[in-house]
């Protein structure tokens, strides 16, 4: 198993990801907004070549490996009447920089629903399976993430967008049924259920990606929470998963100091980024170590010193 995080939870330069995640002592990062000495911040399949030459220099003199690219292609910001160039020109910039570091995965979605949409075009499955299909022939393997895009309307609408586009894997968000409709069901539509979500998902899930939240009706949005804390199901999840089998990558996401995909979150200083991140990393350290020890006591009794 490795544990990994997206980098820019962690800090905004390079520099200070790449400080997070020695401070855990872990060994692989999940890059997605990077910020390179002498360059502007910007995803890390669109930062300058110059930029990326500089942050893999970086990365690789301090050891730390990319398990997976946090890429913005097909997300939330972007709706399928979009031009189809746009999105292209994402994937043919990600595929040499993933092959240059020898990174198997790479996050996408399935661009932004409209505010009554209920049902996924077929022009939506004909893009997310050209996009599939050229990751793929490049040996490379996409993952899609349960977000705010057409996917992630609910696990049936996830299910439907895996059976059109043959070799799409998924990345499951603890966090984001929280605060995503169900809009499987009829109007108006209840908030999802992570577990109700992973137990359809999980056999297709490769990655994980630990946030845990809250859903805050006063405010009309989630507050967010240490791994565990929230409504995520982040404890009962991992150890499913584990208890199946799951050896892949969990990724750690925060929120808790800056939020990616929220206009009105402003950046933070690396420092109190780093500390979050740190202290996040830890508390799921904490929680994978209490699972893997209960799932060993299940499995042998006589461990705990129970009857056998």
């Amino acid at each position: 198993m490795i544990l990994t995080g997206i980098g820019d939870e962690g800090a905004n330069t390079i520099d200070g990801q790449i400080q997070a995640t020695q401070e855990l002592g872990w060994k692989y990062l999940e890059p997605r907004g990077v910020e390179v000495p002498g360059f502007a911040k910007a995803n890390f399949h669109d930062i300058p070549g110059e930029a990326f030459d500089l942050a893999v220099r970086k990365l690789e003199s301090a050891g730390i490996g990319v398990y997976c690219f946090g890429s913005t292609i097909m997300n939330w910001s972007r709706k399928v009447g979009d031009p189809f160039d746009l999105t292209l020109a994402e994937v043919k910039r990600a595929i040499p920089r993933m092959q240059r570091l020898g990174t198997k995965y790479i996050r996408v979605m399935s661009f932004k629903p409209g505010d009554d949409d209920f049902t996924i075009p077929s022009e939506v499955f004909r893009r997310v399976k050209d996009v599939t299909n050229m990751f793929l022939d490049a040996g490379l393997q996409p993952v899609h993430e349960n977000c705010m895009n057409y996917g992630g309307m609910s696990w049936q609408h996830a299910l439907e967008l895996l059976d059109k586009c043959p070799g799409l894997k998924w990345v499951f968000d603890t966090a984001k049924p929280i605060f995503n409709p169900d809009r499987s069901k009829p109007k108006p539509w209840p908030k999802q259920d992570p577990w109700e979500f992973w137990e359809h998902v999980r056999d297709h899930s490769v990655h994980v990606h630990v946030k845990d939240a809250t859903w805050n009706p006063a405010k009309n949005d989630a507050d967010y929470n240490w791994p565990g804390e929230g409504q995520g199901r982040v404890y009962d999840i991992l150890k499913d998963a584990f208890a199946r089998g799951y050896d892949a990558a969990i990724s750690i996401e925060p929120h808790m100091v800056v939020v990616f995909h929220d206009a009105n979150s402003k950046a933070s200083n690396d420092d109190a980024m780093r500390n979050n991140y740190v202290e996040y990393g830890r508390r799921l350290e904490k929680i994978i170590g209490e699972i893997k020890s209960e799932l060993k006591t299940l499995r042998n009794p006589q461990v705990a010193g129970a009857a056998p």
